[in-house]
């Protein structure tokens, strides 16, 4: 598994998550995104991440890419916006800004698990608390970052829950199954108010 995620610096961390959270903010307000980043460095490399965002520990959205296909800063920026916008929650509005925390989660390329053949196999080789894993049949996609590991801690939980959310009721044939590790980063609230912010749309 290759990484941008392990060629960031802490430096480079702090400003995902500061850009994330003031692309949020930019949406929230319909200002322009003022925010600076260094003019070359891992940051402009392609790169694959996952914004997620959390109100008091509620999930207000979770958007991201798998595999790198543009500039990590430009990934970034818009999985921060779309995250305002996951189907599976209300749309984050201006009331939640200064109780939100903005999560980065920067993606190694995934690899593929050869010797995970079935759910025993796989379970021999996933590492709790390190993988985050995607499931494919071809016809769909499933995934878990490695931060949910903090939630289903056995590999069997994390496994399972992952095979219920792509729909599958056990292994199924020609199951196709990759790992990848990440680098996470925050933003953390307390925030100052908005003032005159619009909803996110």
């Amino acid at each position: 598994m290759t990484a941008p995620s392990g060629l960031l610096s802490p430096k480079d961390g702090r400003l995902l998550a500061g850009l994330a959270a003031a692309a949020v903010r930019a949406r929230l307000t319909g200002e322009r995104l003022m925010f600076r980043i260094p003019s070359t460095g891992a940051l402009h490399d392609p790169g694959a991440s996952f914004v997620t965002l959390e109100r008091a520990g509620a999930l207000r959205g979770c958007v991201g890419s798998l595999e790198p296909a543009r500039p990590l800063h430009h990934d970034v920026v818009d999985n921060a916006v779309r995250s305002m916008r996951d189907p599976r929650v209300p749309p984050v509005t201006a009331a939640d800004w200064p109780e939100l925390d903005i999560k980065v989660s920067v993606l190694t390329e995934p690899a593929d698990l050869p010797a995970a053949g079935s759910r025993e196999a796989l379970l021999a080789v996933l590492e709790p608390g390190v993988h985050g894993l995607i499931l494919t049949d071809g016809a769909r996609r499933a995934t878990f970052l490695p931060a949910v590991w903090a939630n289903l801690p056995t590999a069997a939980q994390f496994l399972d829950a992952l095979l219920r959310k792509g729909g599958w009721a056990s292994w199924p044939p020609g199951l196709r199954a990759l790992a990848y590790t990440s680098a996470e980063f925050e933003d953390r609230s307390p925030r100052p108010p908005l003032n005159g912010a619009a909803t996110a749309t």
